[in-house]
């Protein structure tokens, strides 16, 4: 079907920006000019803003969310990356950049990884690096699949147990935003994020820690030497696990994000 001519754009976009506006929401005009760049008619934008005003996530709505500069493609039932987990990103490709390896050598892991924005971001910047993900939901792992490169290994299961037994002791950089939502706070969440975000993506059990404990746990065992996990959690979590962690052999270090909320807990694993 050919796209809206440019009057019939001008006209829907004042149309739609009112509804959209009326129906709540903040960013109605940026709203507006995303529905229609991505409808080829105007009865696919009718059924886009239909979707939109009923509830339906934005980026679900479109088929893709703009993290660190790419265009990422998922659908409904996908975890949307947010924008605070950009901080992730970055010491994730600074802590690959400052190995003494070559990229070639070196090996990132991102776990519970949805549509996998951070080995999204490490590939771009480099491209040489191996790359591994992992997550328990096949949706978003599909999607992933779409955007990784094919040497890429992309695995269904279970934290670091998805991966190949060759990888123990293996990587050099591990990333997760592991679930860190508690219990309690859940009815607290954002309409939208509980009607149409997997709850496997968001709940972290009672404290929010669960699946970060966990991950705590395992992940001596598959960093090489010198390795580093990185969590992002709310602040007084990562606070709590860096308390608990029993291993001496990691060192921690706390990155608060610009929110003032979160950051990133890094564990490093001694040489």
């Amino acid at each position: 079907m050919p796209r809206l001519s440019a009057d019939a754009q001008r006209l829907s976009a004042s149309a739609l920006t009112a509804r959209l506006r009326a129906a709540g929401s903040v960013f109605a005009e940026e709203e507006a000019q995303l529905l229609l760049a991505r409808a080829r008619s105007a009865e696919e934008l009718e059924e886009l803003a239909a979707l939109r005003i009923a509830g339906a996530m934005l980026e679900h709505v479109v088929g893709e969310v703009e993290f660190c500069g790419l265009q990422l493609p998922l659908g409904p039932g996908c975890f949307v990356p947010r924008r605070r987990t950009r901080l992730l990103a970055r010491l994730a490709v600074a802590a690959l950049r400052g190995h003494p390896a070559s990229p070639r050598d070196l090996r990132f892991v991102e776990v519970c990884c949805g549509i996998a924005p951070i080995a999204a971001v490490v590939h771009r910047a480099l491209p040489a690096v191996s790359l591994d993900v992992t997550d328990v939901d096949p949706v978003p792992l599909a999607h992933a699949r779409r955007h990784l490169p094919p040497t890429a290994g992309v695995h269904r299961g279970d934290l670091l147990d998805a991966l190949p037994e060759s990888l123990r002791g293996a990587v050099d950089v591990i990333a997760a935003v592991t679930p860190y939502v508690p219990t309690t706070a859940l009815p607290l969440l954002p309409r939208e994020v509980r009607e149409h975000e997997s709850e496997l993506a968001v709940h972290g059990g009672e404290d929010g820690l669960d699946l970060a404990r966990r991950l705590v746990t395992a992940a001596p065992a598959c960093l090489a030497p010198g390795g580093t996990l990185l969590l992002e959690l709310h602040r007084e979590q990562a606070a709590l696990l860096a308390r608990e962690s029993s291993d001496p052999g990691l060192t921690s270090r706390f990155h608060g994000a610009l929110d003032g909320r979160t950051g990133v807990l890094a564990l490093r694993r001694g040489c």
